[in-house]
């Protein structure tokens, strides 16, 4: 085929537009084995002339945004991490739908929330059928690996080539030294054909036994508004930033992994922080610790340097995202995340207009859904069973073996006793109103309930009515969601609510 041919093959939303001989004779070759499942989605290839770039993304696990120094963190040391914003984009409203490790990787490697691709809730199982990063990336000519931490099932709807190197246990103690061989014979393995490839990191994940605690003396940490001020808490403050600065040293390794193989000018670096950490008000809530994600994006001589973007963008975007730089484009909104190219390029400043976020509690405690909405600066939260009490059983609970999971919470509780600002703390955890409101440029550790106030009952309505379309486009029932019925149906691919696949 000649450059300037065209071909076309039908698949549900893509348009591959690249004009390359190399990629036309992949195409042909796996033309028998995805033709049939192209057609049968309703979607079209094309070719085009555009460069494409390699993909790395790089996860932390469980390391919360405002913790990291360019976001405003007075105590994590992160050198690498700082290094790559300054070579390209920093994104300051990137956010997950669900601030839990399995609901929010489904969400990125998919395209879709937690309610359509069917993981919407901790330990569970996105719908069968369901299509991620390979099943896109593949028929565009990538080869698609993850390194690390899997936590997605089933199989079927994540077919990553399995890459070694990076422990996939992320409560292992103490975590496996990493080794970057089989990375760089991934990265390196057939320069014609281009890469995408997933490393997600296991730190700062508990428990918190990586790195140097002696960096972060207990007594000087600046511990942030909504944690509190305990001895334990210091110590397991510190401990957690040192797996901070420890994952820190991976991101390095695997930056200069990507440069010593000479392909670090053609490949994109994404690096995010996931959801927050496991202390009170950030991982497990919808509260902005939780929700907010760090998010950098690194392509020399395509993503200016030292630069920050405002636009909102969620999980979802990522995967579309990747098509439209891979030569694809999303004729449809087959999924619900869209492109945002035009950011990552400077030629757009805004994306969406709002962010959402769902937490069901089962099985990390009993039933506790909470939705919420965010338009960058105005947070609205509903708690779905305001007169029930919060449980987090990992937060708050024993271990197997009869030890507590967290002994920072045991300190609180003792400590609220006779402290009114612990107390306060608890309870904050512990007892949540019907509806929360807060304006993150004032507040942003969400210290104020503002629902009530006066001048802000235009905003609460407004947001209110965009969380009940949400969550009617999502088909999302709420309370009758959050079940042991429902979590276990959705093990078995037997999902009660949602849009099928």
């Amino acid at each position: 085929m000649n450059a300037g041919h065209v071909a076309s093959l039908r698949v549900d939303g893509i348009v591959l537009k690249r004009h390359d001989d190399n990629t036309m004779h992949r195409m042909h070759q796996l033309s028998w084995l995805w033709i049939p499942l192209f057609l049968a989605m309703g979607q079209v290839l094309t070719l085009g002339e555009n460069p494409r770039p390699n993909v790395l993304v790089i996860l932390a696990d469980d390391c919360t945004r405002s913790d990291l120094r360019l976001y405003g963190g007075k105590n994590a040391l992160t050198p690498h991490i700082d290094r790559l914003a300054d070579d390209g984009l920093v994104f300051d409203h990137a956010y997950l739908t669900s601030a839990m490790c399995q609901p929010c990787r489904a969400e990125l490697y998919t395209g879709l929330f937690p309610m359509r691709n069917g993981c919407a809730w901790n330990h569970s199982a996105s719908r069968p059928g369901t299509m991620s990063l390979p099943h896109y990336l593949g028929p565009l000519g990538y080869r698609v690996g993850l390194a690390g931490k899997v936590h997605v099932t089933p199989p079927s709807s994540f077919p990553f080539e399995s890459i070694g190197g990076f422990d996939s246990n992320c409560v292992r103690s103490p975590t496996q030294p990493h080794r970057l061989d089989e990375v760089t014979e991934f990265i390196t393995r057939d320069p014609s054909q281009p890469f995408c490839l997933v490393v997600a990191l296991v730190e700062p994940h508990v428990p918190w036994v990586m790195g140097d605690p002696s960096q972060y003396p207990p007594e000087k940490i600046h511990l942030p508004p909504h944690l509190a001020d305990t001895i334990r808490t210091r110590e397991d403050f510190s401990r957690y930033l040192a797996e901070i600065t420890y994952m820190d040293s991976q991101v390095g390794a695997l930056l200069d992994a990507l440069e010593h193989a000479s392909q670090e000018n053609n490949t994109l670096v994404l690096f995010s922080s996931e959801q927050g950490a496991q202390f009170p008000g950030c991982k497990w809530t919808n509260w902005d610790a939780g929700l907010h994600t760090a998010l950098l994006a690194r392509w020399p001589g395509h993503i200016r340097e030292g630069q920050r973007t405002s636009a909102i963008v969620h999980y979802a975007d990522v995967l579309p995202t990747l098509i439209d730089l891979a030569g694809g484009e999303m004729e449809s909104r087959a999924l619900d995340g869209w492109s945002f190219t035009e950011v990552l390029s400077g030629r757009q400043k805004t994306h969406r207009s709002l962010s959402f976020g769902m937490h069901n509690n089962v099985p990390e405690g009993p039933p506790y859904p909470i939705r919420s909405v965010n338009n960058g600066r105005y947070h609205y939260i509903r708690n779905l069973l305001p007169d029930d009490i919060y449980i987090e059983k990992h937060l708050m609970g024993l271990r197997g073996n009869g030890k507590l999971n967290n002994p920072y919470w045991a300190s609180w509780v003792w400590d609220a006793t006779d402290n009114p600002q612990t107390y306060a703390l608890v309870k904050r955890y512990t007892h949540r109103p019907a509806e929360e409101l807060y304006d993150l440029t004032m507040d942003p550790h969400e210290m104020s309930n503002r629902i009530d106030d006066p001048s802000l009952q235009a905003i609460r309505q407004s947001l209110s009515d965009s969380l009940d379309q949400w969550m009617l486009e999502q088909s999302d029932p709420g309370v009758e969601q959050d079940t042991w019925r429902s979590l276990e149906a959705s093990r078995v691919g037997e999902h009660r609510y949602g849009p099928p696949q």
